[in-house]
């Protein structure tokens, strides 16, 4: 069970997983718009999405936990 966090303030353009998704390691599961780039943020181990924790549009601090994996 793991907190995927965001490494940098920025805003969320996409949340391109949903709760009960099962993903692999390295899949995008946020794209977070940050300093004027677009910043994937992908999945650190295989999982199975257990939150997502922001929506699109939302102003995120660095450190702020994105979505839960179990």
């Amino acid at each position: 069970q793991g907190a995927v966090k965001t490494p940098l303030p920025g805003v969320i353009l996409q949340v391109k997983c949903n709760v009960g998704d099962t993903v692999k390691r390295g899949q995008t599961l946020i794209i977070l718009e940050a300093m004027k780039m677009e910043t994937p943020v992908k999945a650190p181990q295989d999982g199975v999405v257990a939150t997502v924790d922001v929506a699109k549009g939302e102003s995120v601090d660095s450190g702020k936990t994105l979505v839960t994996l179990n």
